[in-house]
């Protein structure tokens, strides 16, 4: 992480004095916890990037996402402790679209501007394409029942479920070929130096960085989610977008800064394996999750089906992230266009009214 982003941390306990001592300053608390989950994501990114110097870009990769994604799971689950299904949700599609379209839009872009193309392995990204294919599939769906069926709240929750069950089962197996089976296409090179004038840090101190981090953004993001609704009103957002855009950025930082860094290094195997393995990971692992969790710790279940919007949103990244990443090379060109459709999939739910984001619960 860059030094010049530790000043930051500055906010960590302003955030948590004004929860303590002003606790109405709701707009106030949900900027200083933005600020303050910036730096500490990024901790946990250069954490991870060091871990990766002694496992590997497979592992790295997975170690980042997963650490990147404990952010946004642990606002998620806060959100879904309050009953705000509909912030979750569009958290879970802000993820997805973050990481396929502005994460490796910006990785690709910042690479290309060093490099005027950059090679990685094809045949991993097409194996994590095929994937993500999956998750859209689960997105849609729920969605389509949902509409088809009418008014069968039951039977949605149920088929959610079922189809939770089945993404953990399918993101179980993908543990086990990316990480086993088939590990050459993902594995990349052990032993890079995180940075040309630092010493790799050992295990047990990146571990300890990532705990730690991990820790802190548990508490700012419970803040954080505390304050979402009322700062959206207040900033004239609706809750979707706050959630799709603003919350998704905050969650996914840790990504954007290893992703990126790493792709300035010429290292495009991790920088995709972080961006889309994180997308992977929010679809296959976090969504179920949530799914289920929100049968102990929610007022009432939360189910799979997601808005038209979101369920288009999705596809959408999806689908031109595979294009991209399908030839295993990349120009900035190429990140440009994903910035170009980011750019205007936050237009347009900025601009969507609140209702027509909302779907049954």
């Amino acid at each position: 992480m860059k030094p010049s982003l530790n000043w930051l941390l500055i906010f960590v306990p302003i955030t948590v004095g004004m929860e303590f001592l002003s606790p109405q300053s709701h707009v106030a608390i949900f900027v200083t916890a933005c600020l303050a989950i910036l730096p500490l994501a990024g901790w946990m990114g250069r954490a991870t990037e060091h871990l990766a110097h002694h496992t590997g870009d497979g592992v790295g990769a997975l170690l980042n996402a997963t650490f990147g994604n404990a952010a946004e799971l642990i606002i998620a689950l806060m959100a879904l402790q309050r009953g705000l299904y509909d912030v979750v949700k569009a958290s879970l599609t802000g993820s997805i679209i973050g990481n396929l379209l502005l994460v490796t839009g910006l990785s690709i872009v910042a690479g290309g501007l060093k490099f005027k193309s950059q090679h990685f392995n094809k045949s991993g990204a097409r194996s994590q394409a095929t994937m993500l294919l999956l998750a859209t599939i689960a997105l849609i769906l729920p969605a389509t029942f949902h509409f088809l069926a009418g008014d069968m709240q039951r039977r949605e929750h149920d088929l959610s479920v079922e189809i939770s069950f089945i993404l953990l089962g399918v993101y179980a197996f993908s543990l086990l070929f990316t990480l086993k089976t088939h590990k050459q296409l993902f594995g990349g090179d052990a032993g890079h130096p995180p940075e040309q004038h630092d010493q790799p840090w050992s295990v047990r101190k990146a571990v300890g960085v990532l705990a730690l981090s991990t820790a802190l953004i548990a508490l700012v993001s419970e803040i954080l989610v505390g304050s979402v609704e009322v700062a959206a009103h207040s900033f004239g957002m609706t809750s979707v977008f706050i959630g799709v855009i603003v919350v998704a950025i905050i969650g996914n930082a840790a990504e954007h800064s290893t992703a990126v860094m790493v792709a300035m290094k010429n290292r495009m195997d991790l920088s995709l394996g972080i961006a889309l393995g994180s997308s992977i990971q929010v679809a296959l692992f976090v969504a179920p999750l949530l799914v289920l969790a929100s049968y102990f710790i929610g007022p009432t279940p939360m189910n799979l089906v997601f808005s038209v919007a979101e369920v288009v949103a999705v596809s959408l990244s999806v689908l031109i992230a595979t294009q991209i990443t399908n030839d295993g090379e990349s120009n900035w060109m190429e990140g440009v266009l994903l910035l170009a459709v980011y750019a205007i999939l936050g237009a347009v739910f900025y601009y969507l009214p609140e209702i027509k984001t909302e779907v049954r619960h």
